[in-house]
């Protein structure tokens, strides 16, 4: 049984993010999972490897910044 130290949700655009902590005799992780209109995918993340993702995350962020507004879509 894993328990939950932990949980957040966002909502971005139409997808639902729940963010949660868990721990279990194996060790501690975080479950994302994606919730659109009811289908859900989820990915588990070693507790180990959460400062390499976080540090790709604030590259992704950077980036996003530096190349400006996204292009408008034309009807």
């Amino acid at each position: 049984m894993d328990d939950e130290l932990v949980t957040e949700q966002v909502q971005v655009e139409r997808k639902m993010f729940s963010f949660t902590l868990k721990q279990n005799p194996r060790g501690r992780f975080l479950k994302i999972t994606e919730d659109v209109g009811g289908r859900r995918d989820t990915i588990i993340i070693p507790s180990t490897g959460l400062d390499q993702v976080r540090e790709i995350v604030e590259h992704m962020i950077e980036a996003d910044r530096k190349a400006g507004p996204p292009p408008v879509e034309k009807t």
